[in-house]
């Protein structure tokens, strides 16, 4: 190498130090990373959050909807968006409608005791529905309502891209899954969805609206429950 060439290069990572001095200040204290953590998780918090708001802003201006035009508000979710636990119902009813929240009343009461059962605080997992506007009368959406609200809901899922989810009853089943089977056949298996290229565990169980209206059926919801426990605990998942 000639003392020609020695000197550009001199000069060129003098011009390239120039360059970066002004965004970058080097210093001899240790990183702490505890705080570039807790920044990085600030960051993907407010980021889910953009996204959530964005996501209701989409579902709330849906036109020619009947469901819409029954419904008070429209309910996207509640609880910890953060949890590696989303459980997603049918539709909001009325007292739903009227708090702008989901699983109230007795339906509320029974999923709590259902939760409370395998060791769940119903406020550290995320609860949405497959609907998000209450179906006039109470009845169970259409078809055609669940594919198009399916669009949403495969979205939101992506945005709280949790490690496991509980499918409570058909409507939840069939958006998801794309399966009009049966709930009585599609229930109490472990099964997977793949959404944008990422893998989730499913379980498909009993909603509570349906258990109270057939009691008799709560003894099978008790055996999901039980293989939803241990799955959790399989994965080291904390709740």
């Amino acid at each position: 190498m000639t003392e020609n060439t020695l000197n550009q290069n001199t000069k060129y990572v003098d011009e390239l130090i120039d360059a970066v001095e002004p965004d970058f200040n080097f210093s001899d204290k240790p990183l702490n990373r505890f705080k570039i953590l807790e920044k990085s998780y600030k960051n993907a918090a407010q980021n889910k959050f953009e996204k959530l708001l964005a996501l209701k802003k989409k579902i709330n201006s849906i036109e020619n909807c009947k469901l819409k035009e029954n419904s008070k508000k429209v309910i996207l979710g509640d609880g910890n968006p953060n949890s590696p636990i989303l459980l997603i119902g049918e539709s909001p009813g009325k007292e739903e409608d009227d708090a702008g929240l989901s699983f109230q009343g007795d339906v509320g009461e029974l999923l709590n005791k259902m939760l409370a059962a395998i060791n769940i605080q119903r406020e550290k997992i995320y609860l949405t529905y497959a609907i998000n506007f209450r179906p006039p009368d109470d009845r169970k959406p259409t078809n055609k309502e669940i594919d198009r609200y399916s669009i949403y809901l495969k979205e939101h899922v992506s945005i709280i891209n949790p490690k496991i989810i509980i499918l409570m009853g058909s409507t939840a089943m069939e958006s998801i899954t794309g399966t009009r089977n049966k709930i009585s056949n599609e229930r109490g298996k472990w099964k997977e969805i793949i959404l944008k290229s990422k893998t989730y565990p499913i379980m498909v169980t009993f909603s509570p609206s349906y258990l109270i209206r057939f009691p008799d059926f709560k003894k099978y919801s008790w055996e999901d429950l039980k293989k939803i426990k241990k799955k959790i605990e399989d994965m080291n998942i904390e709740v």
